[in-house]
């Protein structure tokens, strides 16, 4: 037996009997599915031994990123969630996506280039060259999608998370002032329509949220509030510079005659207003809020619209837009939110959320809360992947926080952990509370009552 045919029967995809088709062709699939499953081995077996190493360490490399990944998100979801999103981590994950993808594209046409196309026959040589094609098609567009996402989160997230400036829980717990602000062209200002406040325990999870009616008087300013020497008595007990003295009639107040009072507040990703509606729900729950999220409703509906709508059980018929006339019947509407299961576009929902002629503001709490979760249910990773884009311009839009970067993880884990317990909500309406003439000892007694014992030690992020 000639060197040559040793060489062939000993290493027979190094060196092939190029005379046998079924060798050739079973020697090409076996190459291709070697680049594409372990990028490098396929030169290491039969061609360019150095750029195969390098391949193949290359390869290595990056299955040790991933096992690493692996295991944090195991031991510590929260961990994970907040290295992912930083700036850095996604300058760098940009920069792996174009060396990975550009050498697996090399490693691959290397690897068709070893394949020999000329010596294979008929349908294989285009079997072999459509799937490696194809293969080049899909990878690249897939980096080309991965390189948009991590830039388009590193963007997204640096408009809306603020600095790194993390507060420790107060008791054991996370209290997260939540509001729906309505700043569309028929509203005055940007009253918060709808607030609530969100209680975390800082180890379990177990969430409990407080609703406070918009339409609360007289309430109480936290001690530390440079609006209590001005409402000492309560906000609007002796009156208040605005037409009506209600809980959401402070952000207007402190935004047109007392911004000066909080000279930080924007620098601290917040607003004076938002700051002055906190310390408020402060002195009414005797609660320290840590954070804010504010959701515009008009960013509200593209977010919506990038998600494909929402599915909402309406509790009753309601006018999309429209007005009263003299005898307090409705006109100018331009249609009804029937009754019963439906998928609702972002202005359907809204209207829905918002609709008060055939109802009361009790009633809109309920249903924005309805809204709210049905939201938070669409959020389904299929629906995220393959919308993300639309759908972090619209959270841009619609979503402002002083929640720091620094806090995703931790709030991450707190969600993923909150699953365990039932969420409970207390609206403090009628008959419940009297919001013209509210008993604040009986209502902070009612928060007391509602919060679980916390645990003593906070989740890691």
């Amino acid at each position: 037996m000639s060197d040559a045919a040793s060489l062939r029967a000993v290493l027979p995809v190094r060196y092939p009997n190029t005379g046998s088709p079924d060798l050739m062709r079973r020697r090409a699939w076996w190459l291709l599915a070697l680049g594409v499953f372990i990028p490098g081995s396929a030169q290491v077996l039969a061609g360019s031994r150095r750029l195969g190493r390098f391949g193949l360490a290359a390869t290595l490399v990056l299955w040790g990123l991933v096992v690493a990944a692996v295991v944090v998100a195991v031991v510590s979801l929260g961990t994970l969630v907040t290295i992912a999103p930083h700036p850095v981590t996604l300058i760098a994950a940009q920069v792996l996506i174009v060396f990975y993808a550009g050498l697996w594209i090399i490693l691959m046409i290397d690897t068709l280039r070893l394949v020999r196309l000329v010596r294979l026959r008929g349908a294989a040589r285009a079997a072999i060259a459509l799937t490696t094609t194809a293969l080049l098609v899909l990878v690249g567009g897939g980096a080309a999608y991965g390189f948009m996402v991590a830039g388009t989160t590193r963007t997204t997230v640096s408009d809306i998370f603020a600095g790194n400036d993390i507060e420790p829980p107060v008791d054991g717990r996370y209290n997260i002032l939540l509001l729906g602000v309505d700043s569309g062209p028929d509203r005055d200002g940007t009253r918060p329509d709808s607030i609530s406040v969100v209680s975390v325990d800082a180890t379990t999870g177990e969430a409990v949220i407080f609703g406070l009616p918009r339409e609360l008087e007289y309430v109480p300013f936290s001690a530390e509030s440079p609006m209590l020497p001005l409402y000492p008595n309560g906000y609007g007990v002796d009156g208040c510079d605005v037409g009506v003295c209600y809980l959401n009639s402070i952000s207007t107040e402190v935004e047109l005659d007392h911004a000066d009072l909080y000279p930080d507040s924007v620098a601290e990703g917040s607003t004076p207003g938002i700051d002055a509606v906190r310390e408020a729900a402060e002195g009414t729950l005797g609660l320290t809020i840590q954070y804010y999220v504010q959701v515009d409703m008009q960013g509200f509906v593209e977010l919506v619209d990038a998600l494909g709508g929402v599915t909402i059980n309406s509790s009753g018929r309601y006018p999309i837009n429209g007005a009263l006339d003299d005898d307090g019947n409705i006109i100018l509407e331009e249609g009804w939110i029937e009754p019963g299961v439906q998928v609702m576009n972002g202005y359907t929902a809204l209207w829905y959320a918002r609709s008060r002629y055939t109802t009361d503001d009790y009633d809109r709490m309920a249903r924005q809360r309805e809204v709210q979760e049905a939201l938070l249910r669409q959020f389904d990773p299929a629906t995220v992947l393959s919308k993300f884009e639309a759908i972090a311009a619209a959270g841009t839009t619609a979503v402002k926080t002083d929640i720091p970067q620094g806090m995703v993880g931790t709030f991450v884990s707190l969600a993923s952990k909150s699953r365990d317990f039932e969420l409970v909500s207390i609206d403090m309406v009628p008959p419940l509370i009297d919001p013209e003439y509210p008993d604040f000892a009986y209502l902070q007694q009612l928060v007391r009552e509602a919060l679980p014992v916390a645990t003593a030690e906070p989740v890691e992020g």
